[in-house]
């Protein structure tokens, strides 16, 4: 039985995830900042009250870890405000930098001691930041903190390649969320699974990669 630690765990993709981990009869831990009733209906253990933008709340995720062993580590926690030339709403740009790209810097360098040579770290990031994939421009603080988030994984790849931790980008699809306000080309179960999946094929092979949830390989 894997550990297998879910930020952004109390609905949507994350809430999706946590089913699909517990299915495979993981250990898994939810990590949110309310504990909603579906997640509570999962019966996987909780620990809520944390803001992954937060020090002092990432470091009581620490504690509340109390030492275990980490086997997968997924940073699924995200916000999305629209933001058009003319219509943008800074601040919102920095809150989409701060949960989007360095929330998961935060938590993976408190948790890290946690993981092992063999343990996998995946971000959900999207396509939406990729430089090659861009022909619809706007969304520029989603874009740009997705874009970072990328470039996080790339060099969280180069640095835990050594310790035999492997990381992957990961892009769940066009998903009907509260998020998209249930817009969307897939549902989370759908989305979800595929993530699974990517994560079971990730290895130190492929590690630093960019993948959809269907399987394709995406560009930068």
């Amino acid at each position: 039985m894997k550990n297998v630690v879910i930020t952004g765990a109390n609905r949507g993709i994350g809430l999706a995830l946590c089913e699909q981990f517990q299915a495979a009869g993981d250990h898994v831990i939810a990590v949110c900042r309310e504990a909603s009733d579906d997640i509570k209906a999962l019966e996987v253990e909780i620990i809520d009250g944390i803001d992954v933008t937060e020090p002092a709340a990432v470091q009581e995720l620490v504690n509340k870890l109390n030492s275990r062993s980490i086997d997968v580590l997924v940073h699924n926690a995200g916000v999305m405000t629209r933001n058009e030339l003319g219509h943008i709403d800074y601040p919102s740009v920095s809150q989409q930098y701060q949960v989007n790209a360095v929330a998961p810097l935060l938590v993976t360098e408190h948790l890290l001691p946690f993981m092992k040579s063999g343990s996998k770290l995946g971000i959900v990031t999207s396509r939406m930041g990729s430089l090659a994939d861009n022909d619809s421009g706007s969304h520029y603080g989603y874009r740009m903190s997705k874009a970072a988030a990328n470039m996080l994984g790339v060099s969280l790849s180069v640095d835990l390649k050594p310790k035999g931790i492997a990381v992957m980008l990961l892009h769940p699809g066009y998903v009907k969320t509260d998020m998209t306000g249930q817009q969307g080309y897939v549902d989370t179960d759908h989305a979800a699974k595929g993530l699974f999946n990517r994560i079971a094929d990730l290895s130190m092979e492929n590690t630093g990669t960019f993948w959809h949830a269907d399987g394709e390989q995406l560009p930068w």
